[in-house]
């Protein structure tokens, strides 16, 4: 156990290995002179995401980082950016709120619902509020009780939680109505695998014949039900197939705008061969992060599939005859994403 105090700027009174028993602790903890200044709580976070938790200052491999996070009032900083790069580094936040904004001071307030934005769960395990110091007791056994619950202590990244993930959807005339919607529920039933939040996996949709058009922007729906919903609500366009175009356009309208630090990934769907060169798009895109899966159909061509599929292509193109076959490509794909995940080395 250790204590980062934090105002203007944060330090470290002890770290994880200073102490090795209680009683030092304690008298540790009530030596510790108040710094006063502001309540930049974002700042704090980012302090301990580089800082805390490294092997020199008694990091464990095998211990749950844990980050109990106390803010009086509110932060005079953000804190959004800040808590989710400490959680995709592995670090579990907890937040205790003492006696929040007063009416006359809520427009002092920089993120109102900077609790929501902090943790990786809106369901209260993560937060526990506080009307006054003087009830600050009664929140130490139920605290600890969940910072125990090592089976609940899932807030690092993981594969299904750290991605912004863009479909690119074939609407050409080929297609028809009824396959389209097969398509549609194949983007859904992907998508429904995944934690979605403005804070965990995004998803956004552009559809392509000759022209594109972007469905829906990655941070334009941040629950699961509502990503499902607009992807329900998508109309079939019809017309050509420029896929190398849509690529392109999927890159520059999707993902520029993804958040720093997540994976960028990126499902196309196709049933023909392509009007356009696919080559070049799809090599900027993997140049720029994107990992790219293609998932042709019918008459789309294998040698374009892998053209537009990251390498090892093999493992990121699939191919089926029939739109009603997609669905046996949703476990794969899934898998296959959370192996390339697992595989990667974490900070």
């Amino acid at each position: 156990m250790g204590i980062v105090q934090y105002g203007d700027d944060p330090s470290t009174e002890f770290n994880l290995k200073t102490y090795a028993n209680p009683k030092d602790l304690r008298n540790a903890i009530e030596k510790i002179p108040q710094k006063g200044g502001l309540s930049n709580v974002g700042k704090a976070l980012s302090f301990v995401n580089k800082n805390f938790f490294s092997d020199a200052n008694g990091n464990r491999g095998g211990a749950p980082n844990v980050v109990v996070v106390m803010v009086d009032g509110w932060p005079t900083d953000r804190v959004e950016e800040a808590s989710r790069l400490a959680r995709e580094s592995g670090i579990n936040i907890f937040f205790v709120t003492i006696e929040a904004a007063a009416e006359n001071e809520k427009q002092n307030v920089i993120e109102p619902n900077f609790v929501d934005k902090a943790v990786c769960r809106t369901n209260g395990f993560y937060s526990i509020s506080v009307p006054s110091w003087f009830g600050l007791h009664k929140i130490v056994q139920p605290l600890v009780k969940r910072v125990c619950d090592t089976d609940r202590l899932v807030c690092s990244k993981t594969c299904l939680n750290s991605a912004d993930i863009g479909f690119v959807i074939d609407g050409s005339s080929s297609v028809g109505t009824g396959n389209f919607r097969t398509v549609l529920q194949f983007v859904a039933n992907i998508s429904k695998e995944f934690e979605i939040s403005d804070t965990d996996t995004r998803i956004g949709a552009v559809q392509y014949t000759y022209e594109q058009r972007l469905e829906f922007s990655f941070d334009k729906y941040s629950t699961k039900q509502d990503v499902l919903s607009a992807i329900k609500r998508i109309s079939y366009w019809s017309g050509g197939t420029s896929t190398g175009a849509a690529i392109s356009y999927t890159s520059e309208q999707l993902f520029t705008k993804s958040k720093p630090n997540k994976r960028k990934i990126m499902i196309l769907i196709t049933d023909g061969r392509s009007y356009d060169d696919v080559r070049v798009p799809a090599m900027t895109a993997h140049q720029n992060g994107v990992i790219a899966y293609s998932i042709g159909v019918a008459w789309a061509a294998q040698d374009e599939l892998e053209a537009i599929a990251t390498d090892p292509d093999k493992e990121h193109s699939f191919f089926v005859d029939e739109f009603d076959n997609l669905y046996q490509f949703v476990n794969p794909l899934i898998q296959n994403i959370c192996t390339e995940f697992n595989s990667q080395p974490r900070n």
